[in-house]
């Protein structure tokens, strides 16, 4: 009878298609962060030595207080970062404000109002290059009574014509020209009044001016090239224009000196149109060089009105940034309406319907008997249909028992079935929270309805993200039901109470939330590949399946919230919509709007800034599908992705992202900003660079509420972390070259200005008050002075409009203008703050814990990791311990003996029912998989019962998975 059991038992598995570990599956990568290995040559490390190159360690251990070696590195890497930040930061201020004014000084503007064009002021005549107006001048008298000059035929002649030779002057009143280097040129030394050019007027200065009537306009001549051109002895060195008139007439004959060739070279030139330039012969000798200021000051005429090479330069920089600037801010604002108006909804409409089994009631029973229906079993993934098995994962760390209920009882809330939906609680060892009466572990544990058979759970291994012993690490995993009003919802508590040599210790058990998250990681991805499992996952198997009546492997979503925030009903059902609707959606978040948002101003600074980064930010990068920072309070992975009927693909399950997500080695400062600080942007970094084609969304209907930091100590240190883990994520995103467009056309375009931007905060809001002060004293005269303030405007108006297009909701103008107003806070005291932290890698204000000291950190090794301690084995061996413990204790029951209820990590919870029945009953009971074997969905592989008889043996894998299929066809499978 046993041997027809098992015939029958066999018969009806089917098998598991082996579609996971295909060749062409396996995508190897260049980790982003490197694990152990032999050390290179780094140059960042070398770069910040020399940086710190003033600071030896001595100094730095015995007044910096930095005595390990990883500190005073970190703290190295800080100041290269500042470095490179205030070097950024100079930049952009030069080329906002000294870029125009070093290539285009205002005396080489051309601006109208400096100058009246030689040839087109009738009425003034040119003295020392500026135009004097002599309307009412009054013609000197020689000794015979006859003019000297007459002022009014020379501007009729041509206005604006040079007359400085008439007048009296003095080598010796130019003190440039006295410089002994140059006294060997002829047009330095050439003196003025001479025979062949005598000067017929007074001395040149005021007194002069004010005999003859003659009036200083205060503009300079202008010239252009045409003009230069046609002036026979004229000249330009840097944009001045020179009269050589007088030098030429005294110099007739060459004299043979650099000066006189170059002169004469230039004024014989056949190209006449900016033909007659000296800049580049005076200016490429320094002798030469140093003459032009005596040069300049002599023969000085005018200017040329027409751009200067310098100031084409500053103009043509200052429109390809306008362009660039304005065209990055548009698209933002164009791509984020389209996305409102036309992706959006239709990314999260209802999903086509699919024949799938009515469960719309909780079908789990005390037996947790496997899924089944009026019509049978799940067969298909048309039978799962659009009610995808979800798993609802909430962080807990020290939140209280109201933020925690509350958190639960939105989730169950969710308009979801119950059957699909999986409460799984992680709380981060066993912490009592500032201001609780209990543990956060008794906190959640109290919430549930624990089931019976599992009323008392032993504490199970697992390979914990931490460095030395504490990477072992044992967890404790309570299986019931959470009620909520006449709802029933399966409910997973893991709590990590940590090793036995912890108990005693502050905070045992407690590895961060980056080891919560690879608990429920590390679990599906050994499910999906039938890979080797901890005693802890084995155990969240066997309850699960309790619980929710089919295996893991059912499970496709993952649904993380923080545990202080409240998801609206609608939310989950949204999210799993648009996962339905685009399979190449493997990542998703919601909007997160503010609970709390009138406690204090430093709430109510945050509405705009939160609002503003979903809509703007995330709606922009979801139209290309890359959205770069999944909230960790509120967001959906995939855990694996469907590809036609029966196979799969990994997606926040693949080994490459599990592994690089759970790195225990995290030295430098790059990488614990990364993995301590923002642990959520760098999943979302991993995820886009091993599937840059797959798509990050944001989906704007899908609404949770959080509860924002009130005191302002909190937020700075909140946004100390972000910033931070900002910029770390950013600097690894710009090298995924595989990203969506190209070029200035691409994200990682995008990534690498939001990057520059991040980092010139600082900068950017001084500038940005310098420019409204000068405005204010100034206002501007023209197009060019006024773009600036177009910009401005630009930046800052768009996002109202945005606000009234998206929500129609005018009270966010009014939370805009707070935003505003506290725009310092945000651009300048924050980011400030951050940079000089770059090495800090607490958590600081943001969660308080009872007794907790400030430095008391999860990550710090201590002792040696003992791989004993956590043995790995399959599903297969586990089951069959199990198997041989219940018959043990079988037999010891029926000799009268005494039965050990715990036994290490092989065996199941102490005072189960399970523990106490055969293995023939204890299998069937928890594990009767005859209920869904029709459909192709039992876990694990079905060679495991083919080689049954071999169970007191070592398990040998190779063998079975080479065992004849009972399924030739292939019909079915979940996998």
């Amino acid at each position: 009878m046993e041997a027809g059991f098992e015939s029958n038992r066999r018969a009806s598995m089917l098998n598991r298609r082996k579609t996971l570990i295909r060749p062409e599956r396996y995508q190897p990568a260049t980790p982003m962060l490197p694990g152990d290995g032999k050390k290179e040559f780094d140059l960042w490390v070398f770069f910040s030595k020399v940086v710190t190159i003033w600071a030896p360690a001595s100094l730095l251990s015995s007044v910096g207080g930095l005595h390990d070696k990883g500190s005073r590195q970190a703290w190295r890497e800080k100041i290269a970062l500042c470095f490179i930040v205030f070097l950024m930061g100079g930049s952009v201020a030069f080329l906002t404000v000294g870029f125009a004014a070093v290539l285009c000084p205002p005396s080489q503007q051309n601006n109208p109002a400096m100058f009246l064009r030689y040839g087109e002021s009738p009425g003034h005549l040119g003295i020392r290059g500026w135009q004097f107006d002599i309307t009412n001048a009054v013609n000197p008298k020689g000794q015979d009574n006859k003019d000297l000059i007459n002022f009014d035929a020379l501007a009729k002649d041509q206005n604006g014509q040079d007359i400085t030779q008439f007048f009296q002057r003095d080598v010796v009143e130019y003190p440039s020209c006295q410089d002994p280097v140059i006294q060997k040129f002829a047009a330095v030394n050439d003196q003025f009044c001479k025979k062949d050019s005598p000067c017929s007027l007074k001395k040149l200065d005021d007194a002069t001016f004010a005999e003859y009537k003659i009036v200083n306009t205060t503009k300079k001549v202008g010239f252009d090239w045409d003009q230069i051109g046609d002036l026979a002895d004229y000249l330009v060195i840097d944009g001045n224009v020179l009269n050589l008139e007088g030098y030429m007439k005294s110099h007739p004959v060459p004299t043979g000196d650099q000066i006189d060739k170059i002169i004469r070279s230039v004024l014989n030139t056949d190209h006449k149109q900016g033909g007659k330039d000296a800049t580049r012969l005076f200016f490429g000798r320094p002798d030469l060089k140093a003459s032009v200021n005596c040069l300049v000051s002599k023969y000085y005429a005018g200017n040329i009105d027409k751009e200067t090479i310098g100031c084409f330069t500053s103009t043509l920089f200052l429109y390809v940034s306008l362009t660039v600037i304005l065209s990055i801010v548009l698209t933002r604002f164009a791509m984020a309406c389209i996305f409102d108006w036309f992706i959006s909804h239709r990314l999260a409409h209802k999903p086509k319907d699919k024949n799938s089994v009515d469960s719309t009631q909780n079908f789990v029973n005390a037996g947790g008997q496997p899924l089944t229906s009026g019509n049978g079993a799940l067969k298909t993934l048309d039978d799962v249909g659009n009610d995808l098995f979800t798993v609802l994962l909430v962080t807990c760390y020290s939140e209280d028992e109201v933020g925690i209920r509350c958190t639960c009882e939105s989730m169950a809330a969710t308009d979801y079935p119950d059957d699909r939906k999986l409460l799984f609680l992680v709380c981060d060892g066993i912490i009592v929270g500032s201001g609780n009466d209990k543990s956060t572990p008794d906190i959640c544990v109290g919430l549930m309805e624990l089931e019976p058979e599992f009323k008392d759970p032993q504490p199970k291994s697992y390979i914990a993200v931490a460095a030395g012993a504490k990477q072992h690490n044992m967890a404790k995993v309570y299986a019931g039901y959470f009620h909520y009003k006449d709802r029933r919802i399966p409910m997973v508590t893991i709590a990590k109470c940590g090793a036995p040599e912890e108990q005693g210790k502050p905070k045992p058990g407690n590895r961060g939330k980056r080891d919560s998250q690879l608990i429920l990681m590390n679990f599906f991805s050994r499910v999906t590949y039938n890979d080797r499992m901890c005693a802890l996952d084995y155990d969240l198997f066997r309850k699960i399946h309790h619980l929710m009546g089919v295996t893991p492997d059912f499970f496709e979503i993952v649904l993380m919230v923080d545990a202080d925030t409240k998801v609206y009903p609608d939310s989950l059902r949204l999210l799993i919509n648009c996962m339905c609707n685009d399979p190449l959606i493997m990542g998703l978040c919601g909007e997160t709007k503010i609970a709390n948002k009138r406690d204090s101003w430093v709430t109510a600074i945050q509405v705009f800034e939160y609002y503003i980064s979903h809509h703007l930010g995330k709606g922009f990068e979801s139209v290309f599908g890359g959205v770069t920072c999944l909230p960790g309070c509120f967001c959906t992975y995939r855990l694996k992705a469907r590809k036609g009927d029966d196979d799969w693909v990994p997606i926040i399950t693949k080994p490459e992202i599990v592994q690089e997500y759970s790195q225990n080695t995290v030295e430098t400062l790059h990488q614990k900003n990364l993995l301590l600080l923002g642990e959520d942007r760098f999943l979302t970094t991993l995820m886009l660079r091993n599937f840059p084609h797959r798509k990050m969304m944001f989906c704007p209907q899908a609404i949770c509420k959080t509860v924002v930091p009130d005191d302002f100590w909190v937020l700075l240190s909140q946004r100390r972390r972000w910033i931070n883990s900002t910029i770390h994520n950013l600097l690894e995103l710009i090298l995924v070259r595989n990203l969506c467009g190209t070029f200035c056309f691409s994200m990682q375009f995008v990534i690498f200005m939001e990057l520059i931007g991040t980092v010139v905060l600082p900068v950017a809001i001084v500038l940005t008050y310098g420019l409204i002060i000068s405005i204010i004293l100034k206002p501007p005269q023209d197009v060019t002075e006024a773009i600036p303030l177009m910009m401005l405007g630009m930046v800052l108006g768009l996002p109202a409009i945005l606000i009234l297009i998206t929500t129609r909701k005018l009270i966010y103008i009014a939370w805009m203008f707070i935003y505003l107003l506290a725009l310092p806070v945000w651009n300048f005291i924050l980011p400030t703050y951050a940079y000089w932290n770059f090495d800090d890698f607490s958590w600081g204000e943001t969660r308080k814990v009872e007794g907790e000291g400030k430095g008391d950190d999860h990550g710090k090794k201590d002792g040696e990791f003992d791989a004993s301690n956590v043995p790995l084995k399959r599903w297969e061996d586990w089951e069959r311990a199990r198997i041989r413990t219940n018959k043990r204790q079988e037999r010891q029951r029926q000799q009268g003996g005494q039965i050990n209820q715990y036994d290490g990590d092989y065996y199941g919870d102490a005072g189960s029912v399970h523990s106490q029945m055969s293995s023939e009953q204890g299998q069937q009971q928890y594990y009767d998989y005859s209920a869904n074997s029709a459909n192709g969905t039992g876990y694990p592989p079905q060679q495991y019962y083919q080689q049954q008889q071999f169970e007191d043996t070592r398990f040998n894998t190779y063998e079975l998975e080479r065992a004849p299929s009972p399924n030739p066809q292939g019909h079915g499978g979940y996998y």
